[in-house]
């Protein structure tokens, strides 16, 4: 996605990010492996068209993926949860979004968290202003929540019993009771535009990437006043270290990701990493940042200590999201359409010890 430094085209950018174009087909995985230089070893794999997110269900040992087809003016002609093998890479199962009976419009899904403890998957329907849940078991549809305006991502909280959702659209994180699926709790910041979600588990303290004013909205438990925290150029993701005392965010319109000291609420230091950094996540054991940088198409391995990049590892055309597993295992989706239907991939990253 290209940087938009005027405001007004920010809303624009972020729409366009939740599109995928062409149509919706399966293929059997076809992998192939390198290893980039350090260690990494790298593994890739044809899935299907129009791939967003992924999250792993370490309860059912599965990584869970969205894919939906068609770019705004035009409807979605297709979308679907894909369920992979994460050792193979092969797709398990891949079920349909509803349709609406009426108009035949699609509930087309994006966003995606796993809820291992009651074995269900969370979803934002963003291009419908909704959330939805899915069984891990069988991939029925169990309910669709409204109001969430251009709903992009959503993070699991088991501990709590809740789901967090960024509503972009009205400047809102939204949470929802992960049992009955009622919305529980909103917070809003008028004139927010909240992307990019993370959860420290401990404190069950959310931090959500606000797009439109380059900072992080910090909201605690019991305060429907969020701390707002600096951070770099249209941060579109956000992580957390493994201790929750620093956040690190995406920064599209920079190219950098920004090491952001939570307990000062400064900007520590700021790591250039390529072109178009999107999404990013946190390596636990050795604390390592892994950052998808969508235009120039490669994935940076960043010391945040040290403030540098310690590995570039190329990826097909367009990365767009990174999910981190344990035993510092990495999937990263793209948006290539590099298969001979125009499928896109998945490349799984095998970090090298650190």
């Amino acid at each position: 996605m290209p940087s938009h430094h005027p405001r007004v085209h920010r809303a624009v950018a972020c729409a366009a990010a939740l599109a995928a174009v062409g149509a919706l087909s399966l293929t059997r995985a076809a992998t192939a492996e390198a290893g980039p230089g350090r260690g990494s070893t790298v593994t890739s794999a044809l899935l299907v068209q129009g791939l967003y997110q992924s999250a792993y269900s370490e309860r059912n040992d599965a990584l869970w993926a969205t894919a939906s087809v068609g770019r705004p003016p035009a409807p979605v002609t297709g979308s679907r949860l894909v369920r992979l093998d994460p050792r193979t890479l092969a797709v398990e199962a891949a079920y349909e979004a509803p349709v609406d009976p009426g108009d035949g419009s699609v509930e087309a899904v994006y966003g995606i968290d796993v809820d291992d403890e009651h074995n269900t998957v969370w979803v934002t329907n963003t291009l419908d202003d909704s959330v939805a849940v899915y069984s891990q078991r069988t991939g029925r549809h169990l309910a669709t929540v409204p109001g969430v305006a251009h709903a992009r991502e959503v993070v699991v909280d088991e501990r709590r019993d809740l789901v967090w959702a960024t509503a972009f659209g009205s400047g809102s994180v939204v949470a929802f009771d992960s049992r009955t699926h009622r919305e529980v709790r909103r917070v809003t910041v008028e004139g927010a535009g909240p992307t990019g979600l993370a959860l420290d588990e401990r404190t069950g303290t959310v931090y959500a990437a606000d797009f439109t004013h380059d900072r992080v909205l910090q909201v605690r438990p019991g305060s429907d006043r969020p701390r707002l925290l600096p951070t770099g150029d249209g941060p579109l993701s956000v992580s957390l270290s493994p201790d929750g005392r620093t956040a690190y965010t995406a920064d599209q319109g920079a190219g950098t990701v920004s090491v952001v000291d939570l307990r000062k609420g400064v900007v520590r230091r700021s790591v250039p990493t390529g072109e178009g950094t999107k999404s990013l996540a946190t390596e636990e054991r050795s604390g390592r940042v892994l950052a998808v940088n969508r235009l120039a198409g490669t994935v940076s391995v960043v010391d945040p200590r040290a403030g540098t990049v310690v590995e570039t590892i190329g990826t097909a055309a367009l990365p767009n999201h990174v999910h981190m597993t344990g035993g510092a295992v990495a999937y990263v989706l793209d948006k290539s359409a590099s298969g001979p239907a125009g499928e896109d991939r998945v490349t799984r990253i095998r970090l090298a010890a650190g």
